[in-house]
């Protein structure tokens, strides 16, 4: 495992790392089976130098950034891990509660300007286009990143009622068997991968529609059957994986689409505030 890229250049590069740099190189040696699940925060405080350092250090060895450098040292690894191993691995015996939710929030916040650094603008805004030119949208999201979709589907349905997420993979050859290319597939998945995701995207690439992939890096099974690839980091130091940037990307589609198709969605809602009225949806 150490004869990886990722070790090998901190071997070779040795001896013109500063101080700071050599004493992250020797933790994630030293830490190999550990250290690859930690975020770029809960190194810098294993190490006792200040973040910033964790990040030049990646940068220091031609990564594109931290959670760049942490996906080489993940597959240096050459499995998957199962949750109660990552769960193991990010987990001391002595870790106490009352500091977590200043961690996760941090690390959120962490995951969010490295969304922010590494989005595509001009692929970002080719995704709304092909939403809006799309006769129908489906959404392939299971698991947990069923919550990613669910709140997709809410909202583009909403707007343009056109819009449906698969949500029995055993269904799914029923939902999509008149797929055609004027047809747009949104694909979520976050590691581990369901296995259902990738090989119905495999199967809609086939079929000439449009697909749109929405991961965490872009070694990720889905990124193959994408047309359009939107990442957004989630590492916290968990087995769960942090969705907030994710879900600020769907969320940024939804705002786009709005916004780039304001006089249909305003007379739409309009009517819908009428229909609510009605139905006495909301609470007063």
């Amino acid at each position: 495992m150490l004869e990886s890229d990722v070790y090998k250049r901190m071997i070779h590069a040795r001896e013109k790392m500063s101080k700071s740099h050599k004493k992250i190189a020797n933790y994630l040696i030293e830490h190999h089976e550990t250290a690859p699940f930690l975020t770029a925060s809960k190194l810098a405080k294993n190490v006792k130098v200040g973040e910033a350092t964790v990040i030049r250090f990646a940068f220091f060895l031609n990564y594109r950034g931290y959670p760049d450098l942490q996906r080489h040292l993940q597959e240096a690894l050459q499995r998957k891990m199962t949750s109660a191993e990552v769960l193991a691995r990010t987990t001391d015996e002595d870790n106490f509660t009352e500091n977590v939710v200043r961690e996760v929030l941090g690390d959120d916040i962490q995951n969010m300007k490295q969304t922010l650094n590494q989005v595509d603008t001009a692929v970002f805004e080719q995704v709304v286009n092909e939403m809006i030119k799309a006769k129908r949208i489906y959404i392939i999201a299971y698991r947990s990143a069923t919550s990613i979709g669910t709140f997709l589907e809410f909202y583009l349905d909403l707007i343009l009622q056109n819009t449906e997420m698969i949500h029995q993979a055993d269904g799914v050859s029923e939902h999509l068997l008149d797929i055609t290319k004027d047809d747009l597939v949104i694909g979520l998945g976050f590691s581990r991968y369901t296995r259902r995701t990738v090989e119905v995207l495999k199967y809609v690439k086939q079929s000439d529609a449009k697909t749109v992939v929405i991961t965490d890096h872009l070694l990720s099974p889905l990124v193959p059957y994408g047309d359009y690839k939107l990442v957004a980091t989630t590492e916290i130091n968990s087995f769960i994986d942090s969705f907030a940037a994710p879900m600020s990307i769907a969320s940024a589609l939804i705002t786009a689409l709005t916004r780039a198709e304001h006089v249909k969605v305003e007379k739409r809602l309009k009517e819908l505030e009428g229909l609510w009225e009605t139905f006495d949806v909301f609470y007063d």
